[in-house]
């Protein structure tokens, strides 16, 4: 072997290496303390499916205070909303014992926002931010009450029960982690109304190349890792499946195939899109690029702030509360376009312009453009903004907005 061409190898080894250890960095490590003082370290895995700092913990948020920067005045005004809006919908409404609307707020982080849980009780977690902002969020998904599973760097693959778990701790994932659970699952999803490109969650559930798709063919039961797959399309009511080594078979009479899939989830630089299975056309399967998130790449959680402009013509900037909940840049906008999810962190969105009762149009810092609806963050269930002012709230009804950018 010549001297170039042993160099050209080294490179070339050397750039593959590079490119596993960041896809490594991108799986969710810390440490477990169990009520019992056992210790497991490694990379954790949440019930069956969260594996990523970019996954989500979902819950509900305990409370709201910030209803205590709202003058009687304002209060007064929301509450004719609301009833307003629900007049004929036979929704009842809830006001606490201060006269303050009362609705149970959604909470959304990405794990890799997050510095440490405590497990309070059974359906209560006490989060503690990487910003060092302590939250309390209650039982509102299969989050809660879920086994964890550990691949402990001395015993292997531990599952945990939610009931001997007092903490988690999260940390930076090593270059190098001598035993896993699995590598990102990533490529291409083609659907109806275009293509994105990211860490992919089929059916909702299966995101690492360990995990199984599984379906009937003409011979029987077929059981393959994800890691062995070139693309799965949609045809008819089964699925045509490629190998990596070129094999094709269809697949037919399981939700990893048919229309009984949940969907496709698909993390991108800005975000996370849920095509549903009527919407998917095709997913092409690829070597996860070295840019995936590590956990070093969430330590710059903000307080929300920019500017609105009211239909008034006013300007008003400084720090932002966001239907009158989300007040911190790792929160998340939700919507809809063409029954196709977004959840997106405000830390990505640059502007947000009330289009219709139903429709916002958002404007992201990458430069696209989306038309989002079907949700209380983009449409007239929103609650309105409150803006700090020099300090001094001020607060603004979502029908009053013309249009709230970004810092």
């Amino acid at each position: 072997m010549n001297s170039k061409f042993r160099i050209l190898t080294l490179s070339l080894l050397t750039v593959c290496l590079s490119f596993s250890a960041q896809a490594q960095q991108s799986l969710i490590y810390g440490k477990v303390t169990t009520i019992s003082g056992e210790s497991y370290t490694g990379q954790i895995r949440w019930g069956k499916e969260e594996a990523f700092w970019t996954d989500l913990f979902n819950g509900n948020k305990e409370g709201n205070d910030n209803y205590r920067y709202l003058s009687r005045e304002d209060r007064s005004r929301l509450r004719e909303k609301i009833r307003d809006n629900n007049r004929w919908g036979g929704v009842w409404i809830s006001w606490g014992s201060r006269d303050e609307y009362e609705t149970t707020h959604e909470f959304q982080a990405r794990f890799g926002d997050i510095s440490s849980m405590e497990m309070n009780r059974r359906s209560e977690v006490r989060l503690t931010m990487r910003n060092g902002e302590t939250m309390y969020v209650e039982d509102g998904s299969n989050d809660f009450n879920t086994d964890i599973y550990v691949m402990d760097q001395e015993f292997g693959e531990t599952k945990i029960r939610w009931s001997r778990i007092e903490k988690v701790e999260f940390m930076d994932t090593p270059n190098k982690l001598s035993s896993k659970l699995g590598e990102p699952l990533y490529g291409t999803v083609q659907f109806y109304g275009g293509e994105y490109t990211g860490v992919i969650q089929w059916d909702h559930d299966e995101r690492l190349t360990t995990d199984i798709l599984d379906g009937d063919s003409r011979d029987g039961d077929v059981k393959i890792e994800f890691g062995n797959l070139a693309s799965i399309e949609r045809e008819g009511s089964g699925s045509r499946v490629i190998t990596k080594s070129g094999r094709d078979m269809y697949l037919r009479g399981s939700n990893d195939v048919n229309s009984g899939n949940r969907g496709i989830i698909v993390t991108t630089e800005f975000g996370r899109i849920d095509i549903p299975w009527r919407e998917f056309k095709k997913v092409t399967f690829s070597e996860a690029p070295a840019n995936l998130k590590t956990y070093r790449d969430f330590a710059g959680l903000k307080k929300l702030s920019g500017t609105v402009t009211t239909t008034r013509g006013e300007t008003l900037s400084g720090e932002i509360i966001y239907d009158l909940d989300e007040a911190y840049t790792f929160e998340m906008l939700q919507g809809e376009d063409h029954d196709v999810s977004y959840i997106i962190p405000f830390e990505s969105v640059k502007s947000i312009v009330p289009k219709n009762y139903d429709n916002s149009l958002v404007v992201l810092k990458s430069g696209e453009e989306l038309i989002l609806g079907e949700s209380r963050d983009v449409s007239e269930d929103n609650d309105g903004v409150i803006v700090f002012v020099n300090g001094d709230p001020k607060y603004i009804l979502w029908e009053d907005i013309k249009e709230i950018t970004f810092n």
